[in-house]
């Protein structure tokens, strides 16, 4: 199972969005799929990663069973076609092929977004899902735990994190940074479309002690509350709220701009930050000439997301290489672990040759007698087991160790020692 490590891929690469809507899953739905590979295929290692640009299923097993895993998301599903789906899929069954692709997909060089931070907390997540499910067997935690570190090398040693590449990543971290020696700064965002719902994901969990949500489909705006916890207000009312808030976030498509001057009151001693997502511009350009309020418009944003995605893109290199080392160290402990009952049996083989040795004189030894020749024929025992131990490790790397590992099993007969750890 160690070099059997497949996958079934669906990317935003392969399938327009109205194919990913389809068969993205949810958490509970992830883990019941991961059920149904347990049960229905007879899988012991399997992660499902599902995010809004990818829908992904990696599994360990000697047959190619892309198919039968993508018949089982249908079923979960609910009567979605295995032969509609088919094409949009990637069935992927070498080894190698699918470890560099995970590896990539959790360090972000897959990402829409370069470098995007969600995908390594998904990956967390999906891999926590596996856990809990039974899922994860010793290559798949060997795996995550080795792409866990090679990601916060990437963070310690390149510039691949730095700086918000999305402009609804690059609005918030603009916000925070301008917000910064107020200890609880207010949000009003009005509008709430395909940028303005990003910026409003993006804020959960950061510093703002109150963001309020404006949308002309209220609908739309309940339902980011219910995974924000912020507060909806009527759109009508917004122009209420406006002197109340630190930062007034507005991208609703309009032929004229919505918030104009006559609207904002500017207050003696205070900044008000206004960032017009829209274009054409929702936020009157005169209100920069009030006292106190400064604008940013799309460009300004665009151009700091950009000058952090080359920054990301300058350093993909770097990025690459430490993915190789690390990749390089795990096929190595792939390649050790596929020798270990080798190496097992024969321990176990040289521990009953002592004992039984030992049992043969036990009767005519006295106890400080035993307790010195435990000793010294665990010691004889560990120097020999040591020079076939490091020649089975140094095969391993040659891409040998199956052959020597062969000449051991024949020379001691170890097809007939028992498997004991």
């Amino acid at each position: 199972m160690f070099e059997n490590f497949k996958a079934v891929i669906l990317t935003y690469k392969t399938a327009p969005i109205a194919i990913r809507e389809k068969v993205a899953l949810s958490e509970p739905q992830a883990r019941r799929l991961l059920q149904r590979l347990k049960d229905t295929l007879g899988l012991s290692e399997a992660l499902v990663i599902s995010t809004c640009n990818r829908t992904e299923i990696y599994y360990s097993a000697e047959q190619n069973l892309g198919r039968e895993i993508i018949a089982q998301l249908c079923l979960e599903k609910n009567q979605l076609s295995v032969h509609e789906l088919m094409p949009y899929f990637i069935v992927e069954d070498r080894h190698e092929t699918t470890v560099m692709h995970l590896f990539r997909v959790g360090i972000g060089l897959e990402s829409q977004v370069v470098g995007d931070l969600q995908i390594s907390h998904q990956v967390k997540q999906a891999y926590q899902w596996s856990a809990d499910e039974g899922m994860a067997g010793p290559f798949l935690h060997r795996l995550m735990h080795t792409i866990f570190f090679t990601n916060k090398r990437v963070f310690q040693e390149t510039a691949f994190r730095s700086g918000a590449a999305s402009v609804s990543y690059a609005a918030v971290e603009m916000m925070e940074e301008l917000t910064a020696g107020n200890h609880a700064p207010t949000v009003l965002v009005i509008g709430l479309g395909e940028i303005g719902s990003d910026v409003v994901r993006n804020l959960k969990d950061r510093r703002f002690a109150k963001v309020w949500l404006a949308n002309r489909t209220r609908a739309k705006a309940e339902t980011l509350a219910q995974d924000t916890a912020f507060e909806v207000i009527h759109f009508d009312q917004w122009e209420n709220y406006l002197p109340q808030a630190d930062v007034v976030i507005c991208s609703v498509a309009t032929s004229s701009p919505l918030i104009t001057a006559s609207a904002v009151q500017p207050q003696s001693g205070k900044f008000q930050y206004f960032f017009d997502l829209a274009v054409p511009r929702s936020i009157a350009p005169e209100i920069e000439q009030l006292p106190g309020c400064v604008i940013y418009n799309i460009d300004d944003i665009h151009n700091r997301a950009n000058e952090a995605l080359q920054r990301r893109i300058a350093s993909i290199p770097h990025v690459e290489r430490i993915i190789g080392e690390a990749i390089a160290d795990f096929n190595n402990w792939t390649k050790e672990m596929i020798v270990s009952p080798v190496i097992n049996k024969l321990k176990n083989m040289l521990e009953q040759i002592r004992k039984e040795e030992i049992a043969r004189y036990m009767k005519h030894l006295d106890a400080e007698e035993v307790e010195k020749v435990e000793q010294i024929t665990k010691s004889m025992m560990q120097k020999i087991i040591k020079m076939p131990v490091l020649q089975l490790k140094a095969a391993c790397k040659r891409g040998e160790a199956e052959t020597l590992a062969d000449v051991l099993n024949d020379l001691f007969n170890l097809e007939k020692i028992p498997i004991e750890h």
